[in-house]
């Protein structure tokens, strides 16, 4: 396929590209412009530049692309995480979990105890920006306790809450990375917690000489473990490889009896809970829906194919085409500003050069899962860092000298392709 061409039948990514980062540059507000529009305007100059086909057909085509059964298959777990998030919130099982960590740390071991507990919660909810609303408030409150700096304290939870964003059998970024490769979630996780959990471990130990003059606080909330129940089950019954809508149906079904047996809420106020996590994930829904018909066209057009090509037309080995899967997500999420729209977007491209150069799916997403995570985590307009910011009152450009974990996880994936380990998924 010629430049010009293949040019052309990618174009729709750059039309989303260029209105996205234009429109927001120009409102000074990365989340000012809808990801949604944005990517309505591709989809229409998409199938509007698809020529040789009628237009009910060049409908029928996108409409395919977003309703394939892995799709869709997605998008209920979505509908379900959302719904476990939710009803799991408000019964308390964010605070239950928090002070139960926080109860059990020595004195010293306020920054090492702040990041395990963003680490715990985090992979027990899937998502980095509920770990962050729930613990930077903590952070800033005890950074202003004991004279600490608050960007460093914010940092610490920022780190954390990528580590389950990444792990977790809940997040949208690991059920959107397995859905476009094709594999479990049971084994994209035993890739991908050989590849992080070493710099986990290297980052606490940072934190624990870091903050070894730090004391712990007198006035945390007594505990209250009954509440951390829907949690301890959900990572059980996932680690034990149960199918996820399974894993989930537990988790939503335990906050109701938990509610109930606790008080905290009625039948009534159960519902609207899981009404409310629903609701919130449609914006994801629709997004991921859109990625997927707007990647129909695009492959219709041949751009896939021409992307593969020029990517990797100087790869020769197993190493460069997972540099190419890694500097291709990268490059998306940098330009969208979301980890799991970054992964949707080019997860269909990525599963092709999987098939064409032998990857080992599992590991192609657990680097797709884990390179977003490393650049998502460092993005000064990213959801997570203006998160954090506004609770915390600070600039989040602050935040970038301590963001230790984001950036030890992508070297991790670079050493990771370098010197091909995990070694049973990389040969």
């Amino acid at each position: 396929m010629s430049n010009k061409k293949g040019l052309f039948a990618l174009s729709p990514l750059f039309v989303f590209a260029v209105f996205y980062l234009v429109s927001s540059i120009a409102a000074n507000d990365f989340y000012k412009v809808p990801l949604t529009v944005a990517f309505m305007f591709a989809s229409i100059y998409a199938i509007a530049i698809s020529g040789g086909f009628p237009l009910a057909k060049r409908v029928a085509m996108y409409s395919k692309g977003a309703g394939t059964d892995n799709l869709i298959l997605m998008l209920w777990i979505f509908v379900m995480a959302g719904s476990f998030a939710q009803a799991a919130k408000d019964i308390g099982c964010v605070d239950a979990t928090v002070n139960t960590i926080l109860h059990a740390l020595p004195d010293g071991m306020i920054l090492p105890g702040l990041f395990l507990a963003s680490c715990v919660i985090s992979l027990s909810v899937g998502t980095s920006v509920g770990t962050i609303v729930a613990l930077t408030p903590i952070a800033v409150g005890i950074a202003g306790s004991t004279g600490g700096e608050v960007p460093l304290f914010a940092a610490v939870v920022i780190g954390g809450s990528f580590f389950g964003d990444n792990l977790s059998f809940i997040s949208d970024t690991t059920i959107a990375a397995t859905s476009t490769q094709g594999c479990n979630m049971r084994d994209k996780f035993r890739v991908n917690y050989k590849i992080v959990t070493p710099i986990a471990f290297v980052v606490l130990v940072l934190y624990a000489f870091m903050g070894s003059d730090i004391q712990a606080p007198a006035d945390i909330p007594p505990i209250d473990i009954v509440k951390f129940i829907p949690y301890l089950l959900v990572l059980i019954t996932a680690l034990m490889g149960m199918n996820v809508m399974a894993v989930l149906t537990i988790g939503i079904l335990a906050t109701g009896v938990i509610g109930f047996l606790t008080g905290a809420m009625d039948f009534y106020v159960w519902l609207g809970s899981m009404g409310s996590g629903i609701t919130s994930m449609g914006e994801l829904i629709i997004i991921t829906m859109m990625a997927g018909g707007l990647l129909e066209m695009i492959k219709a057009n041949g751009g896939i194919d021409y992307l593969i090509q020029k990517m990797t037309s100087h790869v020769n080995s197993k190493r460069g085409a997972e540099l190419s899967v890694s500097a291709l997500v990268c490059f998306v999420n940098i330009c969208t500003a979301n980890n799991t729209v970054a992964i949707l977007t080019v997860g269909g491209i990525v599963k092709e050069i999987g098939d064409r150069y032998g990857l080992d799916n599992r590991k192609c997403a657990s680097i797709l899962d884990t390179a977003s995570c490393c650049i998502q985590g460092m993005l000064p307009y990213g959801a997570q860092l203006l998160m954090a910011a506004g609770l915390a009152a600070v600039s989040p450009v602050e935040f970038l000298p301590y963001l230790y974990y984001p950036m030890g996880i992508g070297l991790a994936v670079i050493l990771s392709v370098v010197f091909r380990y995990p070694k049973r998924y990389s040969t």
